[in-house]
């Protein structure tokens, strides 16, 4: 029997609060809740004198004022950014001014492909465009501090430039928003593609990590059964899709309503661009079959 996601939605932890988690880890959540952002960023402050922001979060002044008064008497030397959209990186420059702290992780923004007719608008809207870090990390890369250690694990899919950071002193992972216990992660291209999004959850199962703490929402605390279970998950996602278009439906909003039913309208457009990043993906191995160009507003039929 697949595994099927247990996601986990009780979280209440107020913005604005620093609330130590493990011994080396304290997290302040932003005040930018939404469909999409659940209760708001979580940004994480690593170590204890000397320390690292995982994800710094967005250009909100109150987040930022939160995060330097978490650290107050302590050095923020480390401004470490899992991907480019403007709920995780823009506060990076702001703490920077604030701080003097390199900016480092992941690369500028990009699209996963070439942009098709209509989707520049899309990149520059979901894209922190003045993320600009003063070193990229690449798998294996580290930043260090006293008694804490961050090292670089690339994870490519929900955006192009998405790292991941294994604390290895506690056996845990700051997974951004490749791996959340709220929700399934959104793949909306052009920045997003399913087929890097899968193999770099195939990717984790490799690693041994026993906590991930993730970009919104509480810990994810049984890393490898949940990511076994999201896979599953997309896999009966793109078996649903491919049903339908056996069955004639042909266009994005005619699968979001019958693969997503009963879904709140505030998602749909999310859903849209995650049914357009499986057919992509089914399109690249050959499985579907869109009217050129391939678009959301195209027409899609099994190959």
């Amino acid at each position: 029997m697949s595994e099927t996601p247990s996601f986990d939605t009780d979280f209440d932890q107020p913005p604005g609060a620093c609330v130590r988690v493990s011994p080396l880890v304290r997290r302040i959540v932003a005040g930018n809740s939404g469909p999409v952002t659940f209760t708001g960023t979580c940004s994480y402050v690593v170590g204890r004198g000397e320390v690292a922001v995982v994800d710094p979060g967005p250009d909100d002044p109150r987040h930022v004022e939160a995060i330097l008064a978490a650290t107050r008497g302590e050095r923020i030397t480390h401004l470490v950014v899992t991907h480019t959209h403007r709920d995780h990186s823009p506060a990076a420059a702001l703490l920077r001014q604030e701080t003097g702290a390199a900016i480092v992780g992941c690369g500028p923004h990009r699209e996963s492909r070439a942009l098709g007719a209509g989707e520049a608008n899309r990149m520059e809207a979901a894209g922190d465009r003045a993320y600009a870090p003063e070193r990229i990390l690449s798998d294996g890369d580290r930043v260090e501090g006293p008694g804490w250690t961050l090292v670089a694990v690339e994870t490519p899919g929900h955006t192009a430039n998405h790292v991941a950071y294994a604390l290895p002193q506690e056996n845990a992972l700051f997974s951004g928003d490749h791996v959340m216990a709220w929700s399934t992660t959104f793949i909306g291209p052009p920045d997003g593609a399913m087929g890097p999004y899968m193999a770099s959850l195939a990717k984790l199962l490799s690693r041994d990590e026993t906590i991930y703490w993730p970009g919104h929402g509480g810990p994810v605390t049984e890393p490898k059964r949940f990511v076994r279970a999201l896979i599953a998950h997309r896999r009966q996602r793109e078996e649903a899709i491919l049903s339908r278009l056996r069955a004639g439906d042909e266009t994005i909003p005619d699968l979001v309503e019958t693969v997503y039913r009963g879904l709140s309208p505030a998602l749909k457009g999310p859903a849209a661009l995650n049914v357009f990043a499986h057919l992509e993906d089914l399109r690249r191995r050959g499985l579907a079959v869109a009217e050129e160009p391939a678009t959301v507003e195209s027409r899609w039929r099994p190959a």
